[in-house]
């Protein structure tokens, strides 16, 4: 009996060293698995903070990128159109380029030789940017909004052929309209007020970059820089009152202002400002005439009479590009 009562004793201290070694066990199993998940997570962080990650992900196909169309409008200025289509090509997002061409005479043979060289010289791996001629019958201001109808892309990116923004600029305001498709995204700020001094009703005064800059306020991007959705073009050529393109056309002037109306009320929401520097390569305009802010306040006041309403929308909003900049 008392070798039996050892017996037992023996094996039930042998059990409980088995239970407590197999715990033990699980224990240091469990410990080594959680040690082993901190590594490989630190390991992934670390790899994607030295940019492993990202050369690993650039062996992979990646999804086809959409750019923009350049919609840049000319007038007997050759070399300064030249100058922009240099510049312009350089820009890593340009699907094509429409040029509104609306002069009498068609564009010389040099001038397309030129224009042809440099989108040669430009293509990457065999991608060759569209360029085109956008021919027009009559003079008037309202062609720069033609609707383009085998543009592929959504993005309308409207230039001048007197100023030029560096390619990362213009790739920040890509990437800003991208966020807010319906609205106008623009280099070039302006604004309107009620003028409370006129005893007739409400009256609108145009401010222009010296009102925004004093007062902090836009409710206008203009055309002469400015992204805008392609369907836009079609508004404008289409569905605009008839009234508001003749007066541009009668008025040579304030298409843009017409423009930023158009999208306004459309959406109900203000247009966006990227600061970015502009370089003025032209000295000439319709903007440097005597009495254009009065030209330019008759405007307004017209359009808003056309809609019944003032659809302007101030804003106070400004997207700057923050890799440029010091502190922010």
């Amino acid at each position: 009996m008392r070798g039996s009562s050892n017996s037992r004793r023996i094996l039930q201290k042998l059990r409980q060293i088995t239970i407590s070694s197999v715990g033990s066990v699980k224990i240091k199993l469990l410990l080594t698995l959680c040690i082993a998940f901190t590594l490989l997570v630190i390991g992934c962080r670390v790899a994607s903070f030295m940019g492993w990650e990202h050369r690993l992900a650039a062996g992979r196909p990646s999804e086809p990128r959409k750019g923009f169309t350049i919609l840049i409008n000319t007038w007997k200025r050759d070399d300064l159109l030249k100058q922009s289509i240099v510049h312009y090509t350089s820009c890593s997002s340009v699907d094509s380029i429409h040029i509104v061409w609306s002069e009498p005479d068609p564009p010389s043979d040099s001038l397309r030789v030129f224009l042809r060289r440099v989108i040669q010289s430009k293509s990457k791996d065999g991608n060759e940017i569209e360029l085109k001629f956008d021919f027009n019958r009559e003079d008037s201001l309202n062609n720069r909004f033609k609707e383009i109808k085998d543009t592929k892309t959504d993005a309308v990116f409207s230039i001048d052929d007197d100023v030029v923004f560096p390619c990362s600029s213009v790739e920040f305001a890509f990437s800003v309209w991208r966020s807010a498709p319906d609205t106008m995204v623009g280099f070039v700020p302006r604004m309107h007020w009620v003028d409370k001094s006129r005893d007739s009703g409400e009256y609108y005064t145009y401010g222009g970059w010296w009102s925004v800059w004093w007062m902090g306020t836009y409710s206008m991007v203009l055309s002469k820089a400015a992204f805008f959705h392609k369907k836009y073009l079609d508004l404008y050529t289409n569905q605009m009152p008839v009234s508001i393109r003749d007066y541009v056309s009668r008025n040579r002037n304030c298409e843009d202002i017409a423009m930023a109306f158009l999208v306004a009320n459309a959406t109900g929401v203000p247009p966006i400002w990227v600061k970015g520097k502009i370089f003025e390569i032209g000295s000439t305009g319709i903007s440097s005439l005597g009495g254009h802010s009065e030209r330019r306040s008759q405007c307004v006041n017209r359009f808003v009479s056309e809609y019944g309403h003032m659809p302007l929308v101030s804003t106070s909003v400004k997207a700057i590009d923050s890799r440029h900049i010091w502190f922010w």
